[in-house]
């Protein structure tokens, strides 16, 4: 399930919190191009602020990152409850006719996954838990079948999405276009996905019942 969300349109919010989103929106998309090793004037230039006006909202580059990968939880599980309670086909199809405004905020995932540093792994922990949040507010709308163990089944989630992403766009001809990247990956990917989480693939549920009365066996060497 990959974790693409698009920039948020502003709501009417105080005139603070629209600029702390602006903002957040200018720096995902800079961070997401050229990497997180940024100085607060680089990233006065490239919001259209003045360097003080994000020391006095952020506090430094990194208190300015962690706005950052607040603000993309919280976009990820509003735009991803959104489409998981919904049983209205037309709000997924929104979404794919809105693809290309998925990039920056998916250009700044991937450097994060591949900074491999403390607060990227911090960020992908935290993804896992906004995950597990969303397919509970799935679940209780009825949209999504219960699991036996919603965390673990959240963090293979993320695993497997991310993994699948950043192989795909890898493989890709435009690797750095990601826009073209998304388009093609929900071209080849989505619906495969769609009949995997519908459907499932097991034809019956003898082995994973076997795996659940043996917990040990999962593990074993």
């Amino acid at each position: 399930m990959t974790t693409t969300v698009r920039h948020a349109r502003p709501d009417a919010v105080s005139p603070e919190l629209t600029l702390r989103q602006r903002l957040c929106e200018k720096a995902i998309e800079h961070f997401g191009r050229f990497g997180f090793d940024r100085s607060m004037l680089e990233m006065s230039f490239a919001t259209d602020v003045d360097q003080e006006v994000l020391r006095e909202l952020f506090g430094s580059i990194e208190g300015l990152r962690a706005a950052c990968d607040d603000y993309v939880q919280s976009t990820v599980r509003a735009a991803k409850t959104e489409a998981l309670t919904s049983r209205d086909p037309r709000t997924w199809f929104n979404a794919l006719a809105d693809i290309d405004s998925f990039a920056p905020t998916m250009s700044y995932f991937v450097r994060t996954l591949q900074t491999g540093d403390a607060t990227g792994r911090e960020l992908l922990q935290k993804m896992t838990d906004t995950v597990e949040g969303y397919l509970e507010d799935a679940v209780r709308a009825g949209t999504v079948k219960p699991s036996h163990d919603p965390k673990a089944r959240a963090r293979f989630l993320v695993l497997c999405g991310a993994g699948a992403f950043l192989m795909y766009r890898q493989m890709h001809d435009e690797t750095n276009d990601m826009a073209a990247v998304l388009r093609d990956y929900a071209r080849d990917v989505l619906m495969p996905a769609m009949e995997v989480y519908t459907y499932g693939i097991m034809a019956d549920d003898n082995i994973y019942r076997a795996f659940l009365a043996n917990p040990g066996q999962a593990s074993a060497g």
